[in-house]
């Protein structure tokens, strides 16, 4: 019964953490083009990071 002091707030906790980082994902646009990751892994071409990887 005494862990349940600590298990539940501990608990609560770990659930605001994981919905402040999910709001903070929305806010800064992780969400905003889905479609248009799934189609560049199709595509044959991947883009050069650097002038070197071109060659």
């Amino acid at each position: 019964m005494e862990s349940l002091y600590v298990l539940i707030p501990l608990s609560a906790l770990l659930v605001l953490g994981i919905l402040g980082i999910f709001g903070w994902a929305l806010h800064k646009g992780q969400f905003e083009d889905v479609e248009a990751e799934g189609q560049r892994i199709l595509t044959d071409e991947a883009p050069a990071v650097d002038d070197d990887q071109g060659r």
